[in-house]
């Protein structure tokens, strides 16, 4: 079998892992493929997602790492054992690779934390919202590009609507409902629909207002997923340059620290006005009531 070309991020990562934990014994890659029956140069290939890993020796070589967490071994078993097909694997021809990553990775997650300041998340986004978001910011994409796309984005959101829904919680600024990216009804709309969410058990959002003490150093949007074990965790960012995927402990403990203390200086969470008392201070409802007011 020849060597994968492009490595989707779940296989990389299964790389990323392996290398991590050799490198944490010490092991030379030829040390290590004895143990497995495999040469120094087959395991690099491992290592770097560009050749399957047989479960029988992702098993022998979690043992020679001496890796003893029962989540933490089932939850890379799992991730090698995934074909990776799923609803997403029919938009190959329609989307980026990163974005079928970000699609397999909100199917596997147990929750996710998400933070934006330019747009509503894609998840939370209505469909009519969605579709002036893609409009105008592809001016010169063809109608079916367009089409498909937003049926991408639309089917993404059925992992909060599902019979077993994964934890979301969402901090969104203030600034992303005053971009003048969508025509104001439509983005009043937005906000009717952002209630509709909201009222999920499992789905958390919060707005963090332009006047907030403390903001944390982050300069781009990033969602956490937080995997059964938490070694297995993953920060994604989302630029114009491309998204990237972090996997490593660094970038890992950074944005969980960073998602903490926004969720501390943003604005009590958004609850629908029937399941509140009149607010004695301010939260996220009645910041979300004074921006439709002022649309």
């Amino acid at each position: 079998m020849g060597l994968r070309g492009n490595p989707s991020q779940r296989q990389q990562r299964i790389g990323f892992e392996l290398r991590k934990l050799r490198d944490a014994t010490g092991m030379t890659a030829a040390q290590a493929g004895r143990h497995a029956g495999i040469g120094g140069t087959h395991l690099g290939h491992m290592e770097s997602g560009r050749t399957a890993v047989p479960p029988g020796r992702l098993r022998t070589l979690l043992d020679a790492y001496g890796i003893e967490s029962e989540p933490y071994c089932r939850g890379l078993l799992a991730m090698n054992d995934s074909t990776g097909r799923g609803w997403w694997s029919s938009y190959r021809s329609d989307v980026s690779s990163s974005a079928l990553d970000l699609a397999e990775l909100e199917a596997t997650s147990k929750s996710q934390g998400v933070f934006d300041m330019m747009y509503l998340p894609g998840l939370l986004q209505s469909p009519e919202y969605a579709r002036a978001l893609l409009e105008s910011a592809n001016q010169d994409a063809d109608r079916r590009s367009t089409e498909r796309f937003l049926k991408f984005r639309l089917q993404r959101q059925e992992i909060l609507t599902g019979d077993s829904p994964a934890r979301y919680h969402a901090i969104i600024h203030e600034a992303a409902f005053h971009m003048d990216f969508v025509d104001p009804k439509v983005m009043r709309r937005q906000l009717g629909h952002l209630l509709d969410m909201a009222r999920l058990p499992h789905v958390t959002i919060q707005i963090l207002p332009f006047k907030s003490g403390g903001f944390p150093a982050v300069g781009t949007p990033f969602t956490l997923f937080r995997a059964t074990s938490p070694e297995l965790n993953t920060v994604y960012l989302e630029h114009d340059a491309g998204s990237v995927f972090f996997g490593d402990q660094g970038h890992l403990d950074r944005y969980d620290v960073i998602f903490g203390r926004l969720s501390s200086v943003a604005l009590p969470a958004l609850l629908p006005e029937a399941e509140r008392e009149f607010p004695m201070e301010r939260d996220s409802f009645t910041l979300l009531q004074h921006l439709a007011y002022i649309l």
